[in-house]
């Protein structure tokens, strides 16, 4: 493997998958870098629950691997000028991807109180991170719909990023009530 540095990107452009080269500026840059930033910011997020063995959070470190391993698809879907996808064999997000979302988020909420007002982040400070990493997929979410082609994956994705917001809700939840945290009412 060669240097980490090319020097190719000094002047303010990047290859994007197939050569093609753009701003660091470009809307669909832009897009896959915050994915990339919400991709570092779950693994911040795995990290502080696993110095915490007293939560017993395997099931959400379970799921926040997998995430990532997928967010790499979001990523390089992103990273790929549409003209020239057929000819890599990326592989795409996987339709379960967003049911297994869906099982997951229901497992944890089977474990809370209902909901009945508006929560303040904080608490644990993993349940406080998990809550940063939500806002920052809400970003990358923005990022999306503004790059988005109407192609089936990018819709997809779209929904994929959705629902995993609601999944870093629920699972800054969890850790707080696990944890023993009181979650703060936000009082309007």
């Amino acid at each position: 493997m060669g240097k980490i540095y090319t020097r190719t990107g000094d002047a303010g452009q990047t290859a994007m998958i197939g050569g093609k080269r753009v701003s660091k500026s470009d809307p669909r840059l832009a897009a896959y870098g915050e994915v990339d930033e919400l991709n570092s910011m779950l693994g911040l997020c795995g990290s502080l629950l696993e110095g915490n063995p007293g939560l017993d959070a395997g099931l959400v470190l379970e799921v926040l691997a997998r995430v990532q391993a997928e967010l790499f698809r979001v990523g390089a879907a992103l990273a790929t000028p549409e003209e020239v996808r057929d000819q890599y064999a990326l592989p795409p997000l996987e339709p379960q991807a967003l049911s297994s979302l869906e099982e997951a988020i229901d497992r944890l909420e089977a474990e809370l109180p209902k909901l009945r007002n508006f929560i303040l982040p904080g608490g644990h400070p993993a349940a406080a991170q998990l809550h940063v990493a939500r806002t920052v997929c809400r970003r990358a979410e923005r990022g999306l719909v503004a790059v988005r082609n109407d192609t089936a994956e990018d819709r997809f994705s779209l929904q994929y990023l959705n629902r995993l917001s609601d999944y870093l809700f629920t699972a800054a939840r969890w850790v707080n009530h696990r944890s023993g945290r009181t979650e703060k009412i936000w009082k309007g």
